[in-house]
């Protein structure tokens, strides 16, 4: 058995493309946007530039554009995109069109491809996965899904209400979620829908203001009455959407991984720049014992991290079905970047605070991160059965 982490020169060609893209375009356009907010227009500039570079959507097959590259090697490369808050929206790698863009290559009918996908990858419109519920509907548990889907002369009607849901404003469609679709009754498991964001009884009931904010169409509520579509509008086969979901959830946990790394990374920087370059106390601040124990942690935290990540994206991108790996992957990754980031804050002193060093924009994006995806309490309920169970074997 060869372990082997050595880079594929197309890989290492694109990081560099990706790493001068983010310095040179993404990074100087950053304190607008914190200033004034994220809209289409900032996000279609970026991704014509992106374009331009020749770093688009590294994730995406080449057949149907991008750069091509397995789930492992795209571990570098979305990392390196996330140096920037702003690098994986410009390159089409962000949530949650990257995970929409998997599971429509995976599970989409050609008629489906045509009139989703293509117009996704090209970034020529946005989309939303609209599964998570107000209480006491789907969250950590997608089995408390109260989103109905019922079966009327051929057509489907879904009704129920949606929180949460990133990107909904301004989507052209959704990727919904709904109870019912299996069984011999149609009420079984559950099924996915494409559902234009135009249809009939589609309503954008309003935002959550949350503490991050660097989101295109940001946190909506979204209420569904009787929408109608037929069946060209499911994905994959009826009653199978939580197994479908599942192939969406596993590489999107670590997507975000990828790019939440990046953007730790980004702040370890920032705040050893100015560890080094800080006189207190007639020292650096990088001689303090106290200041060299945050930046050691945080050197640890980001090794261990990319050396977990880059182990289950590799045993995801050689076929294994990854959902225990991922888990794993997403609960440490997610705490030890908030770990790093929180550090970065601390040795930045007041200004790590603002964000004008940058340090306050990631720090207030970065703490959904434990959340959304899989808590890491649920991630480790999960991870604890599944060992409990070979023990008990």
């Amino acid at each position: 058995m060869a372990f082997d982490l050595t880079l594929d020169p197309r890989v290492v060609q694109w990081r560099e493309r990706i790493a001068t893209f983010v310095a040179d375009v993404v990074i100087p356009r950053e304190q607008r946007v914190f200033e004034q907010g994220l809209t289409d227009g900032e996000r279609r500039e970026l991704q014509a530039a992106a374009r331009a570079a020749g770093v688009w959507a590294p994730q995406v097959p080449r057949e149907l554009g991008g750069g091509g590259f397995r789930l492992d090697e795209a571990a570098v490369l979305l990392e390196e995109a996330g140096t920037s808050l702003l690098g994986p929206l410009a390159l089409n790698c962000s949530a949650p069109d990257e995970g929409n863009i998997h599971l429509l290559h995976l599970f989409a009918t050609p008629a489906q491809r045509a009139r989703y996908l293509v117009p996704l990858v090209n970034g020529d419109v946005r989309s939303c996965f609209a599964m998570t519920e107000p209480p006491p509907g789907a969250g950590s548990d997608p089995a408390a899904l109260a989103t109905t889907a019922r079966r009327r002369d051929h057509r489907w009607l879904i009704s129920g209400v949606k929180h949460l849901i990133t990107g909904a404003d301004g989507a052209a469609f959704a990727i919904v979620m709904a109870r019912g679709g299996g069984g011999a009754d149609l009420d079984q498991g559950a099924t996915l829908f494409l559902v234009d964001t135009t249809a009939p009884g589609w309503r954008l009931d309003g935002h959550a203001r949350t503490i991050d904010r660097t989101t295109v169409g940001g946190h909506c509520r979204i209420v569904l009455d009787d929408v109608e579509v037929g069946d060209d509008a499911v994905l994959g086969e009826p009653g199978e959407g939580f197994r479908h979901a599942q192939a969406r959830l596993a590489p999107a946990r670590l997507t975000h991984c990828m790019r939440w790394l990046g953007a730790a990374r980004r702040a370890h920087g920032i705040a050893l720049e100015r560890a080094v370059g800080r006189q207190l106390f007639g020292s650096p601040l990088a001689g303090l014992g106290m200041a060299q124990q945050l930046i050691a942690d945080n050197e640890i935290d980001l090794a261990a991290g990319r050396a977990l990540l880059w182990q289950t994206a590799w045993q995801l991108a050689t076929g294994a079905r990854g959902t225990e790996e991922s888990s794993r992957a997403k609960v440490f990754i997610s705490e030890a970047t908030a770990r790093v980031v929180d550090r970065s804050v601390q040795l930045a002193g007041g200004m790590g605070t603002s964000e004008e060093l940058v340090l306050g924009r990631i720090y207030a994006d970065i703490r959904s991160f434990r959340i959304y995806d899989g808590s890491s309490e649920t991630h480790r309920m999960s991870i604890a059965r599944r060992a409990a169970r070979r023990a008990a074997h």
